[in-house]
């Protein structure tokens, strides 16, 4: 959960703002005609819903207690022809709320993702995957569900009330009046409620991000957690979150169960004053039977959609405080983006020249000060030092997956940020120490840095980088599954199928950043031929612990806080018996400690090399 304790959420109000009340209506912009035919069912399913109730007024006060059959046939008939369109309205707006729900839901899904394939890559390294996956998922289904069924109650219910107050004026204006004075008193109630249950609701959505980004990295790292016993910590930590979320959760529900009795509450004193004045008027001739029943009733209509909204309060609060997290992540703005008149290059074969670069991730903590370096083109670069001293931050940089906060880095003789980012990174193939599949099968994770490739191309690919013999050993050749993340795959069969996509991309730069350290000795010399193939006539950068890797490099720089310390082939940096010197023998005699430990290692033997034994190495 350290990843939790890097990121912060943004807060927002306790007040539901106008701004974000029209955004979520705005989603309905592109789907005009669906809303206006949902809107157009919602009224004339209230509107008759309204009429039938009066009808049954007249029903009983103009043929039932005069005894006219005709008038009774007649009105019936009106009932049943208004039924029919009713039935018509209601099928028309389950089905419009229904697909008008899906197709929002769908636009905003894809706005979520596509802007975050614009995010730049320092969002990622301070945001979590769990809250990211909140965004797409629930808060988007809630959202659509507030603009589809929430719109729904909302225009149903303002239509029954101002249809109940239209035929209640027509019947009698007095006691129109008196049921009129609850609606103000019903909208302080509901306002006071809204502002407490909205407010533990967003305590809540914000716990549950948390808690889905913990169970991403528990499923993630379930090996981990069970190698190192932590089954039990893990689980207080959750607890502590599922204990807050319960708390919100429990005191929004709480407010939300005493909305509906107190509306209640209030709906039984206007019930009550209607019954007695009405009953007054009734005994003074003024008000009929059929009258009074048709007031209780549409103050039983004009209730109805206050105690619907009180019943559907919560999912209305939920989908509010999830807006407002997903227009924060669609209002984020890239780091990186292209300058106003960036060029797309149609090449970056060229020198790359880094001139006084500062970078920082954090202002206070310069990983780069000043850094100048140019590297010629088809130059193989490699980059060793301690973890944490800038090596992956210079190839970061290359690709432009950040930008330097001072100086400037130039490609081909170009302001690289004069140029777009899709025109750089496209010619850009990097391999990763831990690479990543997608699930599918092996033809299409190689294919998947250039979808127009041929079966021949993708066969050629792996044939290059070594993974060929292994692939067509397994049961359906290049049509096998690699699961989730690769997952069954070992770990140097996902580098061999990494290495293949980069040599089907053919890239005009080439970064290779520790692409042998978690592989065996067999796979790393089956790497190291397709790398040796692959970085023939391009720039390349690789980044590597394991020295013995790197001692073809053209160059090598031995990088520390930041700075060039040495540079030079392998042969002149052994021979100049400086850091790099240090760090060869040292990593040279481990190596040899551990291979004779291994053999040794039932009789206990220790065994010291001498230094002779590193010695035969270094003039090569």
């Amino acid at each position: 959960m350290s990843e939790e304790l890097r990121f912060e959420e943004e807060e927002f109000s306790s007040k539901i703002t106008r701004g974000t009340l029209l955004r979520i209506l705005g989603l309905l912009k592109p789907h005009k005609k669906m809303a206006i035919g949902f809107l157009t069912m919602v009224a004339i399913f209230a509107v008759i819903d309204s009429t039938f109730t009066f009808i049954n007024k007249e029903i009983v006060d103009t043929a039932i207690l005069v005894g006219d059959r005709d008038r009774l046939v007649t009105l019936l008939a009106l009932y049943a022809v208004l039924y029919v369109f009713f039935a018509g309205a209601v099928f028309g707006f389950i089905y419009f709320a229904g697909t008008l729900g899906q197709q929002v839901q769908y636009d905003l899904r894809k706005r979520l993702f596509d802007h975050m394939q614009k995010l730049s890559l320092s969002y990622y390294d301070k945001t979590p995957v769990g809250w990211l996956m909140s965004r797409v998922t629930s808060d988007s289904e809630r959202i659509s569900d507030l603009i589809t069924w929430g719109l729904l109650d909302v225009t149903w219910g303002a239509l029954i009330i101002m249809s109940s107050t239209f035929f209640m004026l027509t019947l009698n204006w007095q006691l129109t009046l008196i049921v009129m004075i609850m609606i103000p008193v019903l909208l302080i109630v509901a306002a006071w409620f809204q502002s407490r249950i909205l407010k533990h609701y967003r305590e809540s959505r914000k716990l549950n991000s948390k808690i889905t980004a913990g169970y991403n990295e528990t499923i993630n790292g379930v090996r981990v957690i069970k190698a190192l016993n932590r089954q039990d910590k893990n689980l207080e930590e959750f607890d502590v979150l599922t204990a807050g979320m319960y708390r919100s959760s429990y005191r929004a529900s709480w407010y939300s169960a005493l909305f509906l009795p107190a509306v209640q509450v209030i709906s039984a004193f206007a019930v009550a004053a209607v019954a007695l004045f009405g009953g007054l008027g009734v005994e003074a001739g003024g008000m009929t039977i059929g009258a009074i029943a048709a007031f209780v009733s549409y103050i039983t209509f004009m209730l109805w959609p206050i105690q619907d909204m009180a019943r559907v309060f919560a999912s209305l609060q939920q989908a509010i405080a999830s807006a407002e997290r997903s227009f924060s992540l669609l209002d984020t703005a890239p780091e990186i983006t292209d300058r106003p008149h960036a060029q797309a290059a149609e090449s970056i074969k060229g020198d790359i020249e880094f001139e006084a670069v500062t970078f920082y991730y954090d202002e206070n903590k310069p990983v780069l000060s000043d850094f100048n370096l140019k590297v010629k083109y088809g130059e193989v670069i490699a980059l060793v030092g301690a973890t944490g001293s800038g090596k992956s931050t210079i190839v970061n940089l290359i690709c432009r997956f950040y930008e330097p906060r001072k100086g400037v880095i130039r490609i081909a003789g170009r302001d690289y940020t004069e140029l777009t980012l899709d025109s750089i990174q496209s010619k850009i193939g990097v391999v990763l120490q831990t690479p990543h599949l997608f699930s599918g099968t092996i033809r299409d994770n190689i294919r998947y840095g250039r979808l127009d490739a041929s079966d021949a191309e993708v066969e050629s690919a792996a044939l290059t980088s070594g993974a060929d013999e292994f692939i067509r050993a397994l049961d359906k050749g290049y049509d096998a599954e690699v699961g989730e993340g690769g997952i069954l795959l070992s770990v140097g069969q996902k580098q061999l199928i990494s290495l293949a996509r980069a040599v089907l991309a053919n890239p005009e730069i080439l970064v290779m950043d520790e692409a042998t350290s978690s592989v065996d000795t067999i796979t790393e010399d089956l790497i190291q031929r397709g790398m040796d193939i692959l970085m023939k006539g391009r720039t390349s950068f690789v980044i590597a612990h394991r020295l013995s890797t790197i001692k073809r490099a053209d160059r090598i720089l031995v990088i520390d806080s930041g700075r060039i310390l040495e540079q030079g082939t392998h042969a002149q940096l052994i021979r100049a018996h400086g850091h790099y010197y240090d760090l060869y023998t040292k990593q040279f005699r481990q190596e040899r400690e551990a291979k004779y430990s291994s053999h040794f290692a039932n009789e206990a033997v220790s065994v010291a090399m001498p230094e002779t034994d590193a010695m035969p190495a270094f003039d090569k």
